[in-house]
């Protein structure tokens, strides 16, 4: 797809937007639980998130669980939202035009349909250059 050819995502458009769907987390979850918004951020103890968030690419779910706050192993979950979601604005129009890590956010649960079993990790350097950034604040959250 061109930038130009992109149409951002919204709660009116979403059911146009195909799946799969994944979210990740540190979080052992099992088929049929609901992941719901209320929680604390993963990049930001001050925040508790109104949106649940996911993405319709498996790397950015690995990237996701492996940042995730916790001592779980990282894990990646196939997921179906249960209701409106949108674009996720702390990624889209950032450093490239539209939702290239095609990322959406939802103030409705997402249910667990299963697990990704395989899918492909980031170097541990990434992830740690990534939490040495977090920790002195990266930028504000778009919750």
């Amino acid at each position: 797809m061109h930038d130009d050819e992109w149409i951002p995502v919204s709660h009116e458009n979403c059911d146009s937007v195909a799946g799969p769907f994944y979210h990740g987390t540190k979080a052992s979850l099992s088929v049929g639980d609901l992941l719901t918004p209320g929680f604390i951020s993963n990049y930001d103890d001050r925040i508790v998130m109104n949106h649940i968030y996911f993405t319709a690419l498996p790397k950015g779910a690995g990237l996701a669980a492996e940042m995730a706050k916790g001592d779980g192993r990282p894990r990646v979950y196939v997921i179906a939202p249960t209701g409106k979601f949108e674009d996720d604005p702390n990624v889209t129009n950032k450093k490239f035009p539209g939702n290239p890590t095609q990322s959406y956010r939802s103030d409705f649960p997402l249910k667990i349909i299963g697990e990704l079993e395989s899918w492909e990790p980031y170097d541990p350097g990434f992830i740690q250059q990534l939490r040495s950034r977090i920790e002195t604040g990266m930028g504000e959250i778009i919750n």
